[in-house]
C-alpha cells in the first residue's frame, strides 16, 4: 500500500497546487476529450478530491469520475463539484483495484503522485493506458528542485540532496522514482505511442504561504534526518532558521514540480 497523508496536509497544500497547475496543458487536452467524446475520468490516489475540484470544471459537459484511495476517510470528504460530475469513490490499492479500473476510463489522472511509485508499476500503468487508449494527465509531480530565492543558507543543498535521496526509499510500491518520475513517466509513454508534454508547474511559496512552506521544512528535515542522523542537530538548526524566515517580507520559496499530459497514438 501507497504512503498516505493526513487531509490536513492535503487541504493546506491545495491553494498552492491549484495556482501552480500548469494552464497549457488544459487546451490539448479539452480538444482530445471533445474529439473523443470522452466522459469518463480515473483519479488515481485520489485524497479529497483536490484534483477533481480543479480539473472537472475545465472539461466539457457531462462527466463520470472514478475516485480511487487506500483511505477511506479520505474518500469520505469527496463531493462532487456540480450536478452533472457523477462521482464514484473506491477504496483500493493502486497496483490492483487502481491499474483495473483503467479499463473503463477515458482519462486517467493523478496529482502528486508519480514521484511516490515505481518504475514496475509505471509501466504497468502505461500499459493499461495504452490497452485502453486513453489519455494521462499527471500534475504536481516533484522535480528535486528547491530554490531560496531571499537568500542561500548553507545546510540547503545538503538538506535538499538528502531529501531526493529519501524520495527514492520505497513508498508502497517499490523503490519510488522521486525526482526522475516525470522523465521516467514522459519515456515510457512516448515508447507506447502516445504524444506526450511536460509543463512546469513549480508552487512559488511567499509569506502568504508561511503555514505551507513551514510545513514542507519540517517534513524536509525529518526526511534528510533520516539520512543523515550523525547530522540531526545541524538539520534541526537549518529547519528552524528557515522556519523564521517564513514570515520575512522577503520571503521566496519555489520548489520544483511538472505537469505530463500524455495523449493515445493517432489522437493529435
Amino acid at each position: 500500500m501507497i504512503e498516505t497523508f493526513p487531509a490536513s496536509w492535503l487541504e493546506l497544500r491545495e491553494p498552492a497546487d491549484h495556482r501552480a497547475r500548469a494552464a497549457a496543458a488544459l487546451e490539448p487536452l479539452r480538444r482530445w476529450w471533445s474529439a473523443r467524446g470522452a466522459v469518463s475520468v480515473l483519479d488515481l490516489g485520489c485524497g479529497t478530491g483536490s484534483n477533481l475540484r480543479y480539473l472537472a470544471p475545465r472539461l466539457a459537459g457531462r462527466q463520470r469520475w472514478t475516485m480511487v484511495d487506500q483511505d477511506a476517510d479520505l474518500l469520505a470528504r469527496i463531493v462532487s463539484p456540480a450536478s452533472d460530475v457523477g462521482v464514484r469513490v473506491v477504496r483500493g490499492d493502486l497496483s490492483g483495484v487502481g491499474l483495473a479500473e483503467i479499463r473503463h476510463a477515458d482519462l486517467v489522472t493523478a496529482s502528486a503522485l508519480l514521484d511516490l511509485v515505481s518504475a514496475p508499476w509505471l509501466d504497468a500503468l502505461a500499459d493499461a493506458c495504452a490497452a485502453r487508449e486513453c489519455a494521462a494527465l499527471f500534475a504536481l509531480t516533484y522535480d528535486g528542485t528547491v530554490e531560496w530565492l531571499a537568500g542561500a543558507d548553507p545546510w540547503d543543498a545538503i538538506v535538499n540532496g538528502a531529501v531526493n535521496e529519501h524520495q527514492r526509499r520505497d513508498k508502497g510500491l517499490g523503490p519510488a522514482l522521486g525526482p526522475d518520475a516525470a522523465a521516467v513517466a514522459e519515456a515510457r509513454f512516448r515508447e507506447r505511442g502516445f504524444h506526450v508534454e511536460r509543463f512546469a508547474s513549480p508552487w512559488k511559496l511567499t509569506s502568504r504561504d508561511a503555514p505551507l512552506a513551514r510545513e514542507c521544512i519540517e517534513g524536509w528535515a525529518r526526511a534528510a534526518a533520516e539520512i543523515r542522523p550523525q547530522e540531526a542537530g545541524a538539520l534541526r538548526a537549518w529547519a528552524d532558521r528557515r522556519a523564521r524566515s517564513t514570515a520575512d517580507a522577503g520571503f521566496e520559496l519555489v520548489v520544483g514540480h511538472v505537469d505530463l499530459l500524455a495523449l493515445p497514438p493517432g489522437s493529435v
